[in-house]
Order: C-alpha cells, then structure tokens, then sequence
C-alpha cells in the first residue's frame, strides 16, 4: 500500500508516519521540505500544497491508494484536494476536530452520530464546512473520504487549555510557585490522548475499505478533569501546583481568542463513546495513561534543554490576566 500524507511531522501525524512504517506501508509526506522531526524511511516530496500546480507537477507518476491531509482547515482547502486527487486514490482520509461535535451538547456521551454545531469557534465552523463539502462529493460522486476527528491530543507539548503548549512557561512557572490559571472551577471532564495511541486507531484505518463514508473520534477512554491535568504536571516537577480558577466567559471577554477555543471546545465536559473505531480496527486500545503519558513529554524537554523554549510575553499574558480577574 502507497500512502501519502500531506504536512509536516507535527504533533499527532509523526507517531502516525512511524507506526505507518512500522506496519511496512510504503509512506511519502509532500510539504515545502521544512520538517520539524526526520523519520528514516519516509520518501518526501517536496512541495506547497496550496500551490495546485506545483504539487500536480510533484506527484506526477505517483499512483497513491491512500492520501491524508493533515493540514486542511478550509473548504478552499479540502476543494483544492478534492479537485488534485479526485479518480485516482482508493482513499482519502480528511483530519477535522473532535470539537466540531454540538456545543453545548444535548446528550453526555459523544458518538459520530452527534450533531455538528459549534456557535463560538471559527476553528471548529470551518471544519464542520471541510466535513459537509467532503460528505457531499462523496454522495454524489463516491469520492472515497473517509474523516477522522481526533480530539486533544498530545506527544511533545504540555496539553494545556490556556497558553502556548509548545513553549516551557508552565513548567517555569510552576517551579516558581506562580499562580496557574485553570478555567471555570476545573472539575468539568476532559478526555487527553497520546498520539501513540492515536496511532493505534489511526493506521487501522489506512486502506480499510470498509470505512469509505465513515467518520471516526479516537481518543483515550480516561477521563480526568482540569485540576487534575495541573496538578498531575505540578507533581511531576515535584512542587504543588498554585491554581487560581477563572471563569471561562471571563477569560472570553479577556481575550475573545483564547475565550473561542474554550467555549468552543475545552470548557465542556467530554466524554467520547469510542465503540465505532473498535468495531473497525478491533486491535485498537489506549493504554497510555496521563500519567505515564506527561512523563514521555518532560524526557523529551530534558533530551535538549534548547527545547525548554522561554517567552516573557507568555508569562506577561498570564500575570496580566490573574491581575485582571482579581482587580474586576
């Protein structure tokens, strides 16, 4: 099977490109050749997607089964691929957002069948339009999508719901026993996912014919709230976390930006019902827990202490909003 994956190496697609190897699936990724992590074995080619022409000429004589984009966010986007690919792929594998599903949501338990609506998220709204368009080429014309809609999932970043997570400022700020903002009152669930374990669920579907016109969530089966997500890092840097909780409508009227992914998304409890992705790729099992999974992310961090990347805009951002919230 010929496999191509459209971006570069980010957080979820690189532990998907080693299991893809590993499982001897010949993998090519097309990006501008800029990659954050080299993965001996991938055949790159190197091209900007959003050029039409130029990628048409890079993938001239390729004859691919399976292509995922990565890096779709717009209609223009997955109508672009559509147009690039259409008749000569078996199948395409778009990556939209567990955050597309209904906000606030009318039923607890979240399966694919929930409905797609998100008010607040420009984020989410123009996944939910790559969806439509994609479900509608594939009613009328069979184009052979299959949409995978991963939620909060984390390899090499701190999976925080306020701040930059790529950047070492919480650590910092939790060894000097800053204040650390937690939205609302942090009890409300949420669902965090290791990419290898995503992975697991992702590869069984490359090449499935049975999942044409299917779409998928696949995510852990733990369920932890948003105090226990600090507080699990806090115990790992060895210092009790010093939370302050603010509401998330206030954080919104703060900074409507930040406000938008969490009331579009991680103000919410989560809880995912993930029979569908066993039912299709039986051998599918999330057996990293937080835990162990937050570990893996600070020997990545202590592997090069250039990675321990400081910005005082981010502590500046944080300081800023507590003072905000404390001074109302």
């Amino acid at each position: 099977m010929k496999v191509l994956f459209i971006g570069e190496t980010g957080n979820i697609s690189t532990s998907c490109s080693f299991l893809t190897l590993k499982k001897g699936i010949d993998l090519y990724h097309l990006n501008r050749g800029v990659t954050k992590e080299e993965i001996p074995g991938v055949i790159s080619i190197k091209a900007d997607i959003h050029n039409k022409a130029e990628t048409l000429k890079a993938i001239k004589g390729h004859n691919f089964d399976v292509v995922v984009d990565w890096i779709a966010f717009t209609q223009d986007d997955v109508k672009r691929d559509y147009e690039i690919f259409k008749g000569k792929i078996k199948q395409f594998i778009f990556i939209s957002s567990a955050s597309v599903y209904q906000k606030p949501l009318s039923y607890p338990r979240i399966t694919e069948s929930t409905p797609l609506a998100n008010p607040v998220w420009k984020y989410s709204q123009n996944k939910i339009a790559c969806e439509d368009y994609l479900v509608q080429k594939y009613r009328e014309e069979g184009f052979p999508i299959t949409i995978v809609r991963p939620s909060h999932t984390y390899r090499n970043i701190f999976p925080v719901s306020i701040g930059d997570s790529r950047r070492y400022w919480l650590i910092n700020r939790i060894k000097n026993k800053k204040k650390i903002v937690v939205h609302g009152d942090g009890t409300s669930l949420w669902a965090l996912t290791h990419s290898e374990d995503f992975a697991k669920g992702f590869v069984g579907l490359l090449g499935n014919i049975h999942t044409i016109g299917h779409a998928f969530h696949i995510t852990s089966d733990e369920l932890l709230t948003w105090n226990q997500i600090y507080e699990i890092i806090a115990d790992v840097v060895g210092i009790k976390a010093n939370i302050i909780h603010i509401p998330s409508d206030f954080i919104m009227k703060y900074d409507s930006e930040t406000g938008a992914g969490l009331w579009g998304d991680k103000a919410y409890c989560v809880i995912f019902d993930n029979t569908k992705i066993k039912t299709f790729v039986p051998e599918f099992k999330a057996t990293i827990p937080y835990t162990e999974g937050i570990k893996k992310v600070f020997c990545w961090f202590d592997e090069d202490e250039t990675r321990k990347k400081l910005n005082p805009k981010d502590d500046e951002y944080m300081d800023n909003l507590i003072n905000s919230y404390q001074k109302r």
